[in-house]
């Protein structure tokens, strides 16, 4: 198995819409599996196809239980409110309090084409919400108010110009 990396806010991948799994192969099954690896190297709870570059509805994920995969989620409904320290493995170093639906209700496929469904609260509930934002292109800064938005998006400018200024050439990264 072979890791990919993690893109970083400023990758436009970041930003465009995942399109539907069509067919699952064995070329998908591979990619999962290295998704999975990707994850537990990071190490994160979660990772979106286009975290890796790929415009590909389907996510994993790992809560303690095992990893596990889902192609073409949908959230079908949502209730209450949680507010909760959020992070993201593509803004990596940062967290903010982020307000999302406290219970959730999660339907997609395995990688066996079987359906699947949870009813998931708070942090899972959290977590299969964070995954389905990164296949829709909306990143974690986007879920927080203006000010707080502007001063999140000030800090990763001025930790963007400190990497820059160590590297030769910089990163390149332009910050939405």
């Amino acid at each position: 198995m072979a890791s990919y990396d993690i893109r970083i806010i400023g990758d436009p991948v970041l930003r465009q819409r995942a399109r539907d799994v069509t067919e699952v192969d064995g070329a998908l099954v591979r990619m999962v599996d290295d998704m999975i690896e990707t994850m537990y190297e990071a190490p994160g709870i979660g990772v979106a196809a286009p975290q890796i570059g790929v415009q590909k509805k389907l996510f994993v994920w790992d809560l303690g239980d095992g990893p596990n995969a889902m192609i073409n989620p949908e959230l079908i409904e949502s209730d209450g409110e949680w507010t909760f320290d959020e992070g993201c493995l593509s803004v990596p170093g940062l967290s903010w309090e982020i307000v999302r639906p406290k219970r959730i209700h999660i339907v997609g496929r395995d990688l066996d084409g079987n359906e699947v469904s949870y009813e998931a609260d708070e942090f899972e509930a959290r977590m299969f919400q964070h995954e389905l934002d990164h296949l829709e292109g909306v990143l974690l800064v986007d879920r927080l108010d203006p000010d707080t938005r502007k001063e999140a998006l000030a800090t990763l400018r001025d930790l963007q110009i400190g990497v820059d200024r160590k590297r030769p050439g910089g990163l390149g990264l332009r910050l939405q």
